[in-house]
């Protein structure tokens, strides 16, 4: 069983047994969306001894759950999975995913850096046809599985790729692929 060093938040208990299933690994759940303070002290007391891995759902609630996190705890690494692995024919969350894909997932960890201001704009997102097009969000999808970056909408998406750097040339090669 491999063994994961850092703390990996989850939403909840389904999330953790999964992932326990196949890792040795140690997971604090926040419970849902409104995450209480006592969570957050336990996820900022991982981060100062062992490191935290923040792995939530692939939706709307785990991408807010992400940035409570992130803006209470700042330097967090990030797993994500897309949608497409982790569903059922009703649900969606890491808890449906298989194996292969946590490991991948856990493999290709990101931190996402609070950035005020990036090299790329909205307005190269809407150039790039990331943003303002009806093929918007699946290119988003594809640009967000190439960088291990989760799905979201293109604020999300903006503030993601310009942690990361990644500039115009890189995204528009990504995209045109």
């Amino acid at each position: 069983m491999d063994k994961i060093q850092e703390v990996i938040v989850v939403e909840g208990k389904h999330d953790s047994q999964r992932l326990k299933q196949f890792f040795a690994c140690e997971t604090i759940e926040t419970g849902g969306s409104s995450i209480g303070d006592v969570v957050i002290e336990k996820i900022q007391r991982a981060a100062q001894t062992k490191g935290v891995i923040i792995f939530t759902d692939p939706d709307t609630p785990g991408n807010q759950i992400r940035h409570i996190i992130n803006q209470k705890v700042p330097g967090c690494k990030h797993a994500f999975v897309d949608k497409h692995n982790a569903r059922t024919d009703k649900k969606v969350g890491i808890e449906h995913a298989d194996k292969e894909v946590l490991w991948q997932a856990l493999q290709n960890l990101v931190t996402i850096k609070d950035v005020k201001q990036g090299s790329l704009t909205m307005h190269d997102l809407f150039d790039l046809g990331l943003t303002g097009g009806k093929d918007s969000a699946a290119l988003r999808q594809k640009v967000g599985e190439h960088y291990h970056l989760g799905d979201g909408n293109a604020k999300t998406m903006l503030a993601r790729l310009n942690s990361l750097n990644i500039s115009y040339e890189e995204l528009h090669e990504v995209t045109n692929q």
